[in-house]
């Protein structure tokens, strides 16, 4: 097995251990040496595990003292994908982050009027979704898609379309934790939506890539309880 599906496991159990042992944010996770023996892998393996949970947000390290819990996955996770494919689903950020903050930044600059009218037109639509009780991410996925399809480069759409499976989840997920609390985050959520469009209506491609940007990471956050 290469070492990034051995990772992978890593990742699963040492999410899976946070949960069942009930650790809490603040606590302290086991060193390096103690998680590679429990897991019986290489301490390489470990420490890559364990970068790419400080990258979900969901430890974090403190130089000379260990990992320690930054966040607790939403249980309402688990509702959308099983925990073996949270790694590679909060790892589509990592690459999300590069793609769709650079397709709002190329979308800016080269969108036509009429690609304008359908990205406004998709705003809309998300508008009126997350405004109510039904499903809003088919209508999420659309306005991203829009804004893809914008780049007049048909390579951002492939690897949109790649990561398709991965970003449906999350935006399934991110929706309904986000309508388990108080009615501000769905208010936040079209607020971050509108901004890239507004950014991409003046034509200022900075602004829309610095939207898109934050958008994605608040959506990463909102993932945590």
């Amino acid at each position: 097995m290469s070492e990034g599906r051995l990772a992978d496991r890593a990742y699963t159990g040492i999410v899976e251990m946070i949960n069942s042992d009930g650790l809490e944010v603040g606590d302290r996770l086991p060193s390096e040496a103690r998680l590679a023996e429990m897991f019986g892998m290489s301490r390489t393996v470990v420490r890559e595990a364990l970068v790419r949970l400080a990258a979900d947000s969901i430890t974090e390290a403190r130089r000379g003292a260990g990992s320690f819990i930054k966040n607790r996955p939403s249980d309402k996770l688990s509702a959308y994908m099983p925990l073996s494919e949270l790694p590679s689903t909060m790892g589509s950020y990592e690459v999300r982050f590069v793609l769709e903050a650079e397709a709002a930044r190329l979308a800016a600059v080269r969108r036509s009027a009429e690609e304008m009218v359908a990205i406004e037109a998709a705003l809309s639509r998300l508008r009126t979704a997350l405004m109510s009780s039904a499903p809003a991410h088919a209508e999420d996925m659309a306005l991203h898609r829009e804004i893809v399809l914008a780049t007049a480069n048909p390579a951002f759409l492939a690897a949109f379309e790649a990561l398709e499976a991965d970003v449906d989840r999350i935006m399934r997920a991110g929706v309904d934790i986000s309508r388990s609390r108080p009615p501000e985050a769905i208010a936040e959520m079209m607020r971050e939506h509108e901004m890239i469009v507004e950014a991409i209506r003046a034509q200022d491609g900075d602004g829309a890539a610095l939207a898109m940007r934050w958008h994605l990471s608040r959506g990463r956050k909102r993932l945590m309880p």
